[in-house]
């Protein structure tokens, strides 16, 4: 199924729940976007650009630490980052990136269903 075809403004929350950490207008097509490439395609951009991040981080990082433990059942590792920046773009682009697998499932099996 091909979810590029939607409009760059039907939002995702139309069909799953979007997490708080997660730009709540968050469209289809970029959660397709995401699946495709990763978040450090440029696909969303919140979640490597080192402010957005870590702001995000600063305010919903256990939820998003708690989100990736429940998918992964364990926190990799993100290395040696250079810094506190790099730390949170790696693990909310990690979160993102679940999440997106998860949310482009559910879309295309309503989809379908439809």
């Amino acid at each position: 199924m091909d979810l590029y075809q939607y409009d760059l403004e039907t939002e995702a929350q139309e069909f799953v729940d979007v997490p708080h950490w997660i730009d709540q207008d968050i469209s289809v097509p970029t959660v397709a976007a995401i699946t495709d490439g990763g978040c450090n395609s440029g696909a969303y951009m919140p979640a490597v650009t080192y402010h957005q991040a870590l702001q995000t981080m600063n305010e919903w990082g256990d939820e998003v630490l708690e989100y990736i433990e429940d998918e992964l059942g364990e926190i990799p590792s993100p290395g040696d980052p250079a810094s506190w920046m790099a730390w949170a773009t790696f693990y909310l682009s990690t979160a993102v990136e679940l999440w997106a697998g998860m949310a482009l499932d559910a879309i295309e099996d309503q989809l379908e269903d439809e």
